[in-house]
């Protein structure tokens, strides 16, 4: 059977050039997080829990950005496996108009209204402060995230997930260099803390814009011209809406519900917090791959449908539903095995030391879970358009199970930390028996493309 499982060479040559790039991606984005505390971290135990919490602002914006692109990425695939470039075009030109009003709204929240957003996810006075100060900087660039993700997507959809990698991998070093600079404050710079790092993010975000815009001038890859920026086609409006409105509503429900899960540590105390902030690095490095596999498997998914060849898209479901139970192992087994490293790297209090151990042995067990319901949910159900079944099991799962839970342990009972921690981790675990039942119905197997 494993024999049979890993015979096709040639879907593993499209998952291995569509995955492996959206994969550094994901890692890149990922050890941006990682840097920020860890820096932080070795100035201040404060200081890194303090932008773990600010950062929660830009999580929301980017489940929401995620809603709005992945629409478009659905749509998308599915009519550059038609072979219909111009409908490609007028979908990623809905994308960019949402995403630049997405994009405003977070920078003015950010701007006008820090202390409201930080009160939010704890009310250690000095997290506020710190969170406050950092917001007021990396605000500004929340104005870009949107704009450059829609083209960033745009060159994943039409088979140039290599540059777009390129874009991100190069962002991400030059982020990270500027966080070592302005934070230690190196090459005559002064050290400026928590503002160095929104400096750094600030730059880096306006790099990766230009840089991702810059492709779309070249005469061999697709551009979003202008006129397709302030034409609108009602069906694919429709199409359009039809496919993002249920992933915003899954967006949301698990952005609010995974912000939320990090203000209960918040309230927790400032150990809670720190150990919480490691932690949360580690699980986004790991889940990398399976961001990868999902995002690229996806694509083909799309590919095969939108080109009419449902059997081979299904086929194709088939492949990377088993995968993702292997990664799922492995991603487990990486979590072990990183677990003694990262508790002799992090600089924590005692007790968060003790509290930053558990989580992780906790997490190894959660991204079994995880990996499946990302592959299978946001890879191949949404190949075909199947974007309701996200927001119902999160409905019940995690708004009906996880929270609720988290929620009384730690404002009504006081359960220990690691007792709420996992209540948090609950919900990916307990979706994959209907995770499972839902994909042997194939209702996912769907042509979303128009003549």
């Amino acid at each position: 059977m494993t024999k049979k499982l890993f015979s096709d060479k040639e879907f593993y040559n499209k998952l291995l050039q569509l995955a492996l790039p959206i994969m550094l991606q994901n890692l890149m984005l990922a050890a941006v997080a990682a840097s920020d505390a860890l820096m932080l971290g070795s100035l201040q135990q404060d200081a890194m829990s303090a932008v773990s919490l600010a950062s929660q602002i830009q999580f929301i914006q980017n489940m929401i950005l995620a809603s709005i692109i992945t629409a478009a990425s659905i749509l998308a695939a599915q009519y550059w496996g038609k072979g219909d470039t111009e409908s490609v075009k007028k979908v990623f030109a809905i994308s960019f108009r949402l995403s630049l009003l997405a994009d405003i709204i977070f920078w003015a929240l950010c701007f006008f209204t820090p202390n409201l957003l930080m009160v939010i996810f704890t009310d250690e006075e000095e997290l506020v402060s710190k969170g406050i100060a950092y917001l007021r900087i990396a605000g500004w660039s929340y104005l870009f995230t949107g704009i450059s993700q829609t083209y960033l997507a745009l060159l994943k959809v039409t088979d140039r997930a290599k540059e777009s990698a390129l874009v991100s991998s190069g962002t991400v070093i030059l982020n990270i260099i500027l966080n070592a600079i302005f934070i230690y404050g190196l090459f005559t710079f002064p050290s400026m803390g928590i503002k160095g790092a929104a400096t750094a993010t600030l730059i880096a975000r306006v790099i990766e814009l230009i840089w991702s815009f810059s492709y779309s001038l070249r005469k061999d890859f697709v551009s979003l011209p202008f006129k397709n920026l302030i034409s609108f086609s009602k069906l694919l409006s429709y199409d359009f809406a039809k496919c993002a409105l249920p992933l915003l509503g899954a967006c949301l429900f698990w952005g609010v519900g995974f912000t939320s899960y990090t203000a209960f540590m918040g309230h927790l105390g400032k150990d809670a917090a720190g150990a919480n902030s490691i932690a949360a690095v580690v699980r986004d490095l790991v889940c990398c791959f399976c961001n990868g596999i999902g995002s690229g498997g996806g694509i083909m998914v799309g590919n095969e449908l939108g080109a009419g060849k449902t059997e081979k898209g299904k086929l194709y479901g088939d492949k990377l539903l088993k995968i993702s139970v292997i990664i799922g192992f492995i991603s487990t087994l990486i979590m072990l095995l990183l677990t003694p490293l990262v508790m002799a790297f992090v600089k924590l209090t005692p007790q968060a030391h003790k509290l930053l151990f558990g989580m992780m042995v906790i997490m190894a067990i959660y991204m079994i879970g995880r990996t499946i319901n990302t592959v299978v949910i946001n890879g191949i159900f949404a190949a075909g358009g199947d974007t309701l079944f996200d927001m119902y099991s999160l409905a019940v799962v995690m708004w009906g199970l996880a929270i609720p839970l988290a929620a009384l342990g730690t404002f009504v009972f006081n359960w220990a930390v690691l007792l709420v921690y996992a209540c948090t981790c609950v919900d990916e675990v307990g979706k994959i028996p209907w995770v499972i039942f839902h994909y042997k119905k194939y209702k996912w197997v769907k042509d979303l493309t128009r003549s």
